[in-house]
């Protein structure tokens, strides 16, 4: 890539730095550069630079680019760390956390972790239409557990991370300096993504070292979990930094109006009526030839990706809610009018995956010895308690109560010698349980996964089907994964998977930190907020329609804008939707409804 006037300005540039830039304009590329310049010339022996982002996508690419970039000596490389903030953020508690009052020992009290603790809280109010005084006292009643599990425990959330490193850095010279001698220079990458806390840390951190903040305030999406609009002028006031803006660089989507389209979507003003990447398409409002077209399309991208004889081609369909997600994956699988399935990866909400993980590994474990069969009913209940993260539906609340019950009542009975009444929910869970427990299992981690699920799908428990469903979308046991070689090690050591649950737990634990994920490739489905940080050869764009209801008014649930329309339009709307489109590298697809088109595109003849 040869470099711009701005990128040649960051690279010149001395102190503090800010360098504001849209999706594709360089940022991180150059900002590598910058790390690999001042590697080769200004630490000392042990010192290092810290690159720290956000999403472990973007991190993975981070590092691929290292790798692959030919004008960086191998030397110079290993003197770039690049890790999440979370990880980062970690390294400090675990050494120094003792000092704001956490205990020695302290554990990540993971997303699901976290759901399922904090369940009997939830459980108190309900799920909807909570007025503002109890939203205050379920807010107060959370966080109040969150410390206590923190403090008296040692499980800290992900979200109070970053608040006890500020303490610590702050209530601490010391440990801030030596952080600053260990990373003189620390690049943080997303900058306008953070929140209070988290900018807290930052303002230590600029006591003693160098910072180069990374911004796009166009891609601020993530207002409801504490960014602040204001963010980058408080890093201009607090630091003085030199301030580089590459706004007008594309470099993602190069010989494209992508760009452009993804700037005149913030504005609602477009400035022609069509635009070189970015195709718009009409579709029928109803389910059939709604998933028809976008079957049709995803085989015409793919065909156009394999014609062009790219490696590991990427395509995404990025849809508006987790719902969407769930829909599209199933017509993928299953497409309408017989057509040929599409081969795919959804990328789903972890936490019902990461507990019926946990179920799975459960049942590979010894099966059949005593405490097995109570372990199974609190592992079910953990699932119901935490696999809608920190919006639990109370069907799922109250299945976890259900099956609490049902168990109950199975050993009351037993204890009184008799049988369990015939029509107790339990006695489908014990049915399928018995089931697993007959299987021959082989030592091979991924065939014994896939026998004990296969039995949970076509069990009579329509529980433990959901647990099997939830737990397609893992790929922790492909071959070579950490999990399956120390499932394999765990039956070879023990003649079983004698610790399979908790070496599954610890994979999950280990990923959250991870920095070898491979970038996507093939055709991969997602949330929108989800694809932040990624890039792909072809994006689609696909939402959802007006379903007519029988004595009511039409549902339009699944859009960009809340029901489509024009009076929720706000910000985050708009940044979402420039977000999704400027992934795409070659080309965008936008799929809407007839009748009633994206209000975002509304009074523009953008289709045909």
């Amino acid at each position: 890539m040869e470099l711009t006037k701005g990128q040649q300005e960051v690279l010149d540039a001395d102190g503090h730095l800010l360098v504001v830039g849209g999706p594709g304009s360089g940022k991180t590329t150059v900002s590598i550069l910058k790390a690999a310049t001042i590697a080769g010339s200004e630490l000392a022996a042990g010192q290092k630079i810290l690159f720290v982002s956000f999403a472990r996508a973007t991190v993975s690419r981070v590092v691929e680019a290292i790798e692959h970039e030919q004008r960086i000596p191998s030397e110079q490389k290993r003197l770039i760390e690049v890790e999440t903030y979370h990880s980062f953020f970690w390294r400090i508690l675990k050494s120094h956390g003792y000092l704001v009052g956490l205990p020695r020992r302290i554990d990540i009290l993971t997303p699901p972790g976290e759901a399922i603790a904090l369940a009997s809280i939830r459980a108190k109010f309900p799920v909807r239409k909570l007025t503002d005084v109890q939203k205050e006292a379920k807010l107060a009643a959370e966080e109040a557990e969150r410390t206590r599990l923190a403090i008296d425990d040692g499980r800290i959330c992900f979200d109070l991370f970053a608040t006890y490193v500020g303490e610590i850095l702050y209530g601490s010279d010391r440990v801030c300096r030596l952080i600053s001698d260990m990373y003189p220079v620390i690049i943080l990458d997303e900058f306008q993504d953070t929140n209070g806390a988290q900018w807290r840390v930052v303002q230590a951190l600029g006591k003693y070292s160098r910072l180069i903040a990374l911004a796009d305030p166009e891609q601020r999406i993530y207002d409801w979990i504490g960014a602040d609009p204001a963010r980058l002028d408080q890093f201009r006031k607090t630091f003085k930094p030199v301030d580089v803006d590459l706004s007008t660089d594309n470099h993602r989507s190069a010989g494209t109006e992508i760009g452009m389209f993804g700037n005149d979507l913030l504005t609602g003003k477009f400035r022609q009526p069509a635009y070189e990447g970015v195709k718009f398409r009409l579709f029928e409002p109803f389910t059939d030839p709604a998933m028809t077209m976008l079957v049709t399309t995803t085989y015409a991208a793919r065909q156009r990706l394999i014609k062009l004889g790219i490696k590991d081609w990427s395509l995404t369909i990025l849809v508006p809610t987790k719902r969407m997600t769930r829909l599209v994956s199933d017509a993928l699988r299953q497409p309408p009018a017989g057509m040929q399935a599409i081969s795919h990866t959804a990328v789903v909400e972890m936490e019902a995956a990461i507990l019926s993980a946990e179920v799975i590994a459960l049942l590979m474990q010894l099966a059949g010895e005593p405490p097995h069969f109570a372990q199974l009913i609190d592992l079910l209940c953990h699932y119901y308690q935490g696999k809608g993260g920190d919006e639990p539906s109370q069907e799922a609340l109250n299945e976890a109560v259900s099956l609490r019950k049902a168990y109950d009542e199975l050993v009351a009975a037993h204890a009184k010698g008799k049988a369990v009444r015939k029509n107790s929910i339990i006695v489908n869970v014990l049915a399928v349980y018995e089931q697993v427990c007959a299987l021959q299992l082989t030592g091979d981690p991924d065939a014994d996964w896939r026998a004990v699920r296969n039995v949970l799908e076509v069990g009579a428990c329509k529980r433990l089907r959901e647990v099997a469903e939830a737990a397609r979308s893992i790929r922790v046991l492909d071959r070579g994964t950490q999990l399956r070689q120390d499932l394999s090690q765990d039956w070879r050591n023990n003649g079983g998977y004698r610790n399979a649950l908790e070496i599954t737990r610890q994979a999950f634990v280990q990923q959250h930190f991870s920095t070898g994920t491979k970038p996507e490739s093939g055709v991969v489905v997602m949330n929108m907020h989800k694809a932040k940080g990624k890039q792909f050869d072809e994006v689609i764009t696909f939402e959802g329609w007006p379903v007519k209801r029988k004595g009511l008014p039409p549902f339009n649930g699944d859009r960009i804008v809340r029901f489509n329309l024009r009076e929720n339009v706000d910000d985050q709307a708009r940044q979402t939707f420039r977000v999704s489109v400027t992934r795409g590298k070659r080309r965008v697809t936008i799929l809407t409804p007839r009748g009633d088109p994206c209000v975002l595109l509304v009074g523009e003849k953008l289709w045909t």
